[in-house]
């Protein structure tokens, strides 16, 4: 799962404020780019602790707190929501009252659920995309059974006859021979990744 647009989200623990950013990246270069931004804009801020997955690279940091109070927890959440391509900053400006080792790790995986609470998420799978040709008497009987099913089409061409190029995730091959009487046999004609809002 992916965020659609970047988040951000602020709590209140003990008058210290936990201000969280998610960024949807996936290049590592560039998330170093935008916490150089983060700490700009919060030159006062006392931690600004990361977590990260982006493709290969799992990877967080307290940045001063206590060893796995910040990063990791972050992480955990990351992890257990199944994100991908995202990298999260926590601002943490300290109230002058101590949180303890739970009190942080209850308050940095907090900050980033709530926050992942409120995006907007999306789901990318693999589909197979197919082109079929067929009579122009077809059109409506076809036309029903892809609006009625939600599968994509993705382009048409009307000549002598109609060709159509649609994408799933599923064969519906014996549904299109069926209502074509046999005459509508599907090309595959290779794989793209299709995202949805979820």
């Amino acid at each position: 799962m992916r965020i659609m647009e970047d988040v951000t989200h602020t709590i209140e623990i003990k008058k210290s404020k936990f201000i969280t950013y998610l960024h949807r990246t996936n290049d590592e270069q560039e998330a170093k780019e935008f916490l150089k931004q983060i700490k700009k804009q919060h030159p006062q801020a006392r931690h600004y602790c990361t977590a990260m997955i982006i493709g290969n690279i799992v990877r967080s940091n307290d940045d001063g707190e206590p060893s796995q109070t910040a990063g990791h927890p972050m992480l955990d959440v990351l992890l257990h929501n199944q994100m991908e391509d995202i990298f999260v900053v926590v601002v943490r400006y300290f109230g002058g009252i101590k949180l303890g080792t739970g009190g942080l790790v209850r308050a940095y995986s907090s900050s980033v659920k709530e926050a992942l609470d409120k995006a907007t998420k999306s789901e990318t799978k693999r589909l197979e995309e197919y082109t079929i040709t067929f009579g122009y008497d077809l059109i409506g009987k076809l036309d029903a059974y892809f609006r009625t099913h939600e599968i994509e089409i993705t382009s048409k061409e009307y000549n002598e006859q109609v060709t159509y190029q649609y994408v799933t995730d599923r064969d519906i091959t014996p549904d299109l021979q069926e209502m074509s009487n046999g005459s509508i046999h599907p090309i595959a004609i290779g794989q793209m990744e299709w995202e949805t809002p979820i």
